[in-house]
């Protein structure tokens, strides 16, 4: 019985936190960033890990009624940029991990050039590329493009990139940054921005990428997150786990309750059975002693009835 309910309790999971940076998750080299983790009202402590390693522990201040928690950290630098998770405790339950928050340290190499060819506007369907050089010869070049874009393309090189787009669209148009960089999270500082401008007559919808980037390596970088969304999709999170947990626990005990009856009704079930076999066995006994001395009986009559009759001996 133990086995089993250890088991099923070891199904009973809970969901995952949410994970997020502020002010960004591109924090310039020396500068502070603090590192929130939300989960569960019930949560009792929080953990924070590094390139898969125990970073650091917080637990919530009782004090306050708050389902998250924030990991600070003074200094920026290529040391620390890397990927984050956090993890929870609520009970005696731990959740699932959070998905991977991706910290990005600039400000660390020289500043590169940016240009656009063959120049910054240019007709609705042309070819351009975007060029990113760094006199300090690098291993990866990264294009960014600000407000509008999840996307960052990355490409290798040494001295120079060449980021190709097109034919391009109304999409495309908007204000790039790019990096260099000798890893994913260690940065060079920004390029100057440049601006695309795209002018010309109808777009052809059957031609248009829904993203300028979506032909090209990228990274998939949440630079829009909102803290009052992800608290009010916390709010029904929270409600929804809590529910998720009142009927995992009542399954729990009905399975228990459901396995102790069955145990009890085959626990009585053979103690009947080895009752009605000690009857059965008793009354053979019984009956085998009773014909022996029946036997004996008639034995012993006959006996004395031959003794008893003249000349019998």
């Amino acid at each position: 019985m133990l086995p089993t309910l250890t088991a099923l309790l070891c199904l009973e999971t809970l969901p995952k936190p949410i994970i997020w940076a502020k002010p960004s998750i591109m924090v310039t080299n020396g500068n502070s960033v603090n590192i929130w983790c939300q989960g569960a009202q019930s949560a009792s402590e929080y953990q924070l890990y590094f390139e898969g390693s125990f970073f650091a522990l917080e637990r919530p201040k009782p004090s306050r009624s708050m389902n998250k928690v924030r990991f600070f950290i003074s200094q920026m630098t290529s040391h620390t940029a890397g990927i984050y998770t956090c993890f929870y405790q609520s009970g005696e339950l731990w959740s699932k991990s959070s998905n991977p928050l991706k910290l990005v340290v600039t400000g660390l190499y020289d500043t590169p050039n940016l240009w656009v060819y063959p120049q910054p506007e240019v007709t609705l369907g042309e070819n351009v590329t975007f060029f990113c050089q760094l006199k300090t010869a690098t291993s990866k070049f990264f294009l960014l493009k600000e407000r509008g874009s999840n996307h960052i393309q990355n490409k290798y090189g040494n001295i120079q990139a060449e980021f190709p787009m097109g034919p391009v669209t109304r999409a495309h148009r908007g204000t790039y940054r790019c990096f260099g960089s000798y890893n994913d999270y260690a940065w060079s500082f920004p390029s100057e921005p440049v601006t695309l401008l795209i002018t010309g007559g109808v777009e052809n919808s059957s031609l248009a990428p829904t993203d300028p980037t979506s032909s090209l390596d990228y990274w998939e970088f949440d630079l829009s997150t909102n803290e009052s969304g992800l608290q009010k999709d916390s709010a029904f999170w929270d409600h929804t786990t809590q529910n998720l947990i009142r009927i995992g626990l009542a399954c729990i005990i009905l399975i228990t309750l459901v396995w102790l009856l069955t145990e009890d009704w085959l626990s009585k079930r053979k103690d009947h059975e080895e009752a009605n076999r000690l009857t059965n066995w008793e009354c053979r006994r019984r009956w085998r002693m009773q014909h022996y001395f029946e036997e004996e009986q008639r034995n012993a009559i006959s006996m004395m009835e031959l003794k008893a009759t003249p000349g019998a001996l």
